[in-house]
């Protein structure tokens, strides 16, 4: 017994063998939709990651300051500022013993140098280490301060 094989072929119309114009930019406008959406969250994930690289770098300057009194046993003084844990003071109070904290001082998330303050505006025991924020303003709203309640 013989089989036949026979083969269809199938002829394609013009319009089914790919997407129409219209399709096509249906599907460039939704790409870009989602490309604007991801563009535009991902402002508000660079700022939340500004702020806790700000966070992270003020614990370890207060860590520095911690270290630096115990060795001086005293704080700088607010006029030699943060400074003191890159050079040792010259002015009054000089540490009894010093040595360096930083090569060269942090700065915040934004690229920006932090404000000294000694004694603290919340806890006056403590110095206070200030990031200005965002907007590069001391004393508004997006400040960071080392005396924030966490």
């Amino acid at each position: 017994m013989k089989v036949k094989c026979q083969h269809q072929h199938r002829s394609h119309s013009a319009g089914s063998q790919g997407f129409t114009l219209l399709e096509m930019v249906i599907v460039l406008g939704i790409i870009g939709l989602i490309l604007g959406a991801a563009i535009g969250l991902s402002g508000n994930f660079m700022g939340l990651g500004r702020e806790v690289k700000t966070e992270g770098v003020l614990q370890t300057i207060s860590s520095s300051l911690k270290a630096y009194q115990i060795r001086a046993k005293h704080f700088p003084s607010e006029s030699q500022g943060l400074q003191a844990l890159v050079e040792k003071p010259t002015t009054a109070p000089t540490p009894r013993r010093w040595e360096r904290g930083f090569e060269t001082l942090p700065k915040d998330g934004w690229e920006q140098d932090f404000v000294y303050k000694y004694p603290g505006s919340k806890d006056p025991s403590q110095p206070e280490i200030i990031s200005v924020g965002k907007d590069g303003e001391l004393g508004t709203d997006d400040d960071i301060s080392s005396q924030d309640a966490k």
